[in-house]
This record gives C-alpha cells, structure tokens and sequence, in this order.
C-alpha cells in the first residue's frame, strides 16, 4: 500500500498516465506528448511502482485501465488542471496586461461570436494568449479548467463573480432555397410538416425548453445533432427549419418564420472565479467580451434578418 513515506509520483507521470488512458496505447500516447514510447513505458511503470498498483492491463488492441486506474482517473485530471492553471498564473506576472486566459463558450458562441471580440482584445494587448474551450459545462470554473466562461445561464456558484450582459434572441429560420420550395409554415403545430432541425438527446435544459415548446419533439426532426454547429450548419445549407441567434441569421439573410409564435431570449453572462477578480488579463478579458457581447446583442436589437415570412406565403 502507498503511504506517505513513499516518494511522490512525478507530475509529468500523471499526464501519461492520462494519455495513456485516453489512447489506450503507449505508442498513441507518446505521439501526443511528444515522447518516445519506451519512456512513456517508463513513466507508467514508475507510477505503478510509486502507487504500488497495477494500472493497465495489456489486451489485444492496447493498454486497458484497471478498476484502479479508472477510480484514480478523476484525480489525475484535477491534477493535470491545477498544474495549467498554475502556468496561466506564472505568465501573467510582469507589467500590463500578458500570459494566458483560458475561456470557456459554447459552440456557437465560441465559433460564431467570439473571435471578432478576441481579435480586437490580442490587439489591444499583444502579450495577451488565449485558450478557447468549447464546452456547456457549469463546472469548468470551479475546477479551474477556464479562467472565464460565457454561459447562457445564470452561475449561482458563490465563488464565482458574474455579470449579466443580456438577452440574445433567438428565432426560427431556414434558407431561401428551402422557403422558395417548402413555402412557410402557419402555425407552430405546422413545423411537424417541415423538415426539422433539433436535438439528438435529451438534457434538462431541453426538457424546460420543450415545456414552452412541445412541437420540439426528437420523433418531429429529420435532422438530429446535439452539436449547434452541426445544426446551424443544416439550416444555412437548406436542410430545413431551425432555431438560430437572430444576429447570426441577420448576417447570413436567413429567412425567419413565425416570428410572433416563437422569439425566446436566452441570457448570456460572463463569469469567473473570484480569485481572479485581481488579474490584470483576466480584468481586462473580462471587460473586452462584456463589451464585445454587449455590441453583439445590441446588433440583433437594431437590425433583423429577413423580414418575417407571413403565413402560408413564399418569399420573393
């Protein structure tokens, strides 16, 4: 059994450790660390032997963790996340605004709306780097896998700081060329007759969407992605009818329909851990997405897509 006389595994060995599991292969595992594959063997092997437990199994197509190495696994990831976390720290020390800031958005946020804002911050501070991490999770702070996250909910964690920005709209939108041939639906109940674009499984902010929309059925779409940009994707390509940020579907002339029946407004915050409310990066981070993001809702606000498609009609 370890104890704490034994000597303490080598950070580098947990990140293996982790390859290894992700990979299943030391060979894998070594390509993505950028080492060899005898001393990824090593490093397992010194993890083991300073653990005190076997953590891999070999079987015909790899490396399997044991029921050991999968307990473990959690632990090791905290570690993993603790140590990047340490190093954004470490370059952000000197004078002005520099070193790395992880960010945490969603797909559509992430790809769609961020980088404008991103590039407008990099040249306001050059020594600023940026992380992007694509990701819904409401954890990611707390676990300091992100330094600061757009989220399209309220954080109600209390060591997070966070700020409202607004209310970004959303509407139901298809191509032209989908319009033109399909024509517009009258009705909500009139969707289940379109090709629909939606979900694939089933979450709990679904479930509270569905309750004020029950025509959003999974049996009613004839495009399934829990990716928004597999979605979004569908619709500017003329699958059928989806859901789509107003702003988004302004800039590519989407056609919106049903405008009256269906115009939720999904609010969008910015939010980090309090203990980097003192970070010069993360200060001025924070501030350049408030303001960038506030812009973004405010374009929506000033100008629409298309105009709305009245029932039953086809556009010109």
């Amino acid at each position: 059994m370890y104890t704490m006389r034994d000597k303490e595994p080598n950070w580098e060995w947990y990140r293996t450790f982790l390859q290894v599991i992700e990979t299943g292969s030391l060979s894998a595992a070594g390509r993505a660390l950028g080492l060899s594959q005898p001393t990824v063997g090593r490093h397992i092997d010194a993890l083991e032997s300073a653990l005190r437990l076997k953590l891999f199994t070999r079987t015909f197509d790899g490396f399997a963790p044991t029921d050991a190495a999968r307990e473990l696994r959690p632990y090791a990831e905290n570690i993993a996340t603790t140590a990047a976390a340490f190093r954004r720290v470490a370059s952000s020390h000197g004078a002005g605004v520099r070193g790395t800031v992880r960010l945490s958005a969603s797909e559509v946020i992430g790809v769609e709306v961020l980088p404008p804002i991103l590039t407008a911050l990099r040249k306001a501070h050059p020594e600023l780097i940026i992380e992007l991490l694509l990701s819904n999770k409401a954890d990611d702070l707390l676990h300091r896998e992100a330094d600061i996250a757009v989220r399209m909910f309220r954080p109600v964690q209390d060591a997070l700081v966070a700020r409202r920005v607004g209310g970004i709209e959303l509407g139901l939108y298809a191509d032209k060329d989908y319009m033109l041939q399909h024509g517009a639906p009258a009705t909500m109940e009139a969707l289940t007759q379109h090709a629909l674009i939606g979900f694939d499984r089933e979450n709990a902010f679904i479930r509270k969407f569905q309750a004020r929309f029950n025509v959003f059925s999974r049996d009613h779409f004839a495009f399934r992605s829990d990716s928004d940009l597999a979605q979004l994707g569908a619709i500017r390509a003329g699958f059928g009818i989806g859901i789509c940020q107003s702003a988004l579907a302004e800039k590519d002339k989407l056609v919106r329909v049903l405008s009256t029946e269906f115009s939720p407004m999904m609010d969008t915050w910015i939010a980090m851990h309090e203990d980097l409310r003192a970070s010069p990066r993360c200060a001025a981070t924070f501030d350049a997405l408030a303001a960038g993001l506030q812009a973004y809702i405010d374009s929506s606000a000033d100008s629409k897509a298309e105009p709305a498609v009245q029932h039953g009609s086809t556009p010109e």
